[in-house]
């Protein structure tokens, strides 16, 4: 690690300076196994993501004492350092910006509280977010298997480049009005598949459409095999829950069968071409369609549904058990805890709209077309959010060459 006297030149009223000069408290946060429902919310590795967001899709709340909540609750404005994680991820940070009641953090985050009139938060927080993809953090962390750690003291002995005050506060901007625009691309990008399909299974049309069992339309449900067979370095390819993702089918596998357990695994049922796929456990609640003649098996948390191919288009049960609707039973379906699943009784009792073969076949072509060109322009976004991420390390090199 470079001292702070071999660090680059900086523009005219720049200094180099330790981050310990300007922070005011670096303060980990307090471990706590137990659970509270009416207990305080606490931040655990999964609440802050890579790209220097908070998560707060799902939280845990933990009993606290009242001095406890003192210590370690969060102001707007602190940044929370992940100080214990993967290698890859040690580091990540982000900026908080309030939350409707206290929210305090756990021992795998340092709070990082600045000197206001030194460090601006929004700066402080975007340089962090440069400093991890640069892998500064990865490059001094202490490390044992399957964790790494960054200590107080090596973090704050990083040099950081201070502009002046108003400086840090206009190249901040900068980066929260480009990232802002590209997230919220991002999010309509993303939106564009569902918004098709709930204009499809949401219309006037579609209320006409008489309702089915799933039983009804299909030959046989079923699932894949119960027990873990004896893996092979190669053979016939052996599907997760994890390969049933993004519409399509994941043959990039890591455990194999040989040909003789494919035999016996599949003999009274074997997965074929216009077959459907479906997720019922852990991530549940996504249908492919089989579109290879190749053999493969899989595992007991993939439901099989063969169909009646003379009453449903696989492609457009597919369509409608992705769609908000279809969605919206197998969260109703689901049961359990941490591992919520969609039995096979459950899965049959849902009820389809199914109109006649031809209607179908069209509504297919059309959300076929529609999910193409929305596939190109999450693409697009994808590609356009890659340099977004990077723009931090742009804006600030440009910056300290006078730039900006």
């Amino acid at each position: 690690m470079a001292t702070i006297q071999n660090q680059r030149p900086l523009p005219p009223a720049w200094r180099w300076v330790r981050l310990g000069e300007v922070i005011a408290e670096a303060q980990p946060g307090f471990a706590c196994g137990a659970r509270d429902l009416k207990g305080v919310v606490q931040l655990r590795m999964n609440n802050v993501d890579t790209r220097g967001n908070m998560v707060w899709k799902e939280f845990i709340r933990v009993p606290a004492e009242e001095s406890v909540v003192n210590e370690y609750q969060l102001r707007t404005g602190d940044v929370l350092f992940n100080n214990t994680n993967s290698v890859e991820l040690v580091g990540k940070s982000a900026l908080f910006l309030g939350f409707r009641e206290p929210v305090v953090y756990s021992n795998h985050f340092t709070r990082l509280r600045a000197l206001a009139e030194q460090l601006d938060p929004q700066y402080f927080a975007a340089w962090l977010l440069h400093q991890w993809q640069l892998k500064v953090f990865e490059n001094i962390c202490n490390r044992w298997i399957g964790q790494s750690a960054v200590k107080n003291d090596k973090l704050l002995a990083l040099g950081i480049p201070l502009p002046p005050l108003e400086e840090q506060k206009r190249v901040a901007a900068i980066l929260n009005e480009q990232i802002a625009a590209v997230e919220r691309a991002r999010a309509a990008a993303k939106a564009l598949p569902a918004a098709y399909l709930r204009a499809v299974f949401s219309s006037p049309e579609a209320q006409q459409w008489p309702g089915r069992s799933l039983r009804d339309v299909t030959t046989r449900i079923t699932d894949g095999t119960h027990q873990p067979p004896p893996f092979t370095r190669q053979g016939v390819p052996f599907l997760f829950v994890r390969n049933i993702v993004g519409g399509q089918i994941d043959f990039s596998v890591d455990n194999y069968v040989s040909r003789e357990t494919y035999e016996k695994l599949t003999e009274r049922c074997s997965p074929e071409r216009g077959d459907v796929l479906y997720s019922a456990v852990g991530s549940f609640g996504v249908a492919v369609v089989v579109e290879t003649d190749l053999p493969f098996t899989f595992q007991r948390h993939i439901a099989h549904l063969k169909l009646n191919h003379g009453v449903i288009n696989p492609f457009y049960l597919v369509w409608y058990l992705n769609s908000p609707a279809g969605k919206r039973q197998s969260d109703s379906a689901a049961l359990g805890g941490a591992q919520r699943t969609v039995t096979l009784k459950s899965l049959g009792d849902f009820v389809v709209p199914v109109p006649n073969l031809e209607v179908q076949n069209r509504l297919v072509d059309r959300l076929s077309g529609q999910m193409v060109s929305a596939g190109r322009t999450r693409k697009a976004i994808e590609e356009e959010s890659d340099a977004i991420n990077k723009l931090p390390a742009a804006l600030l090199r440009r910056a300290f060459s006078g730039g900006l």
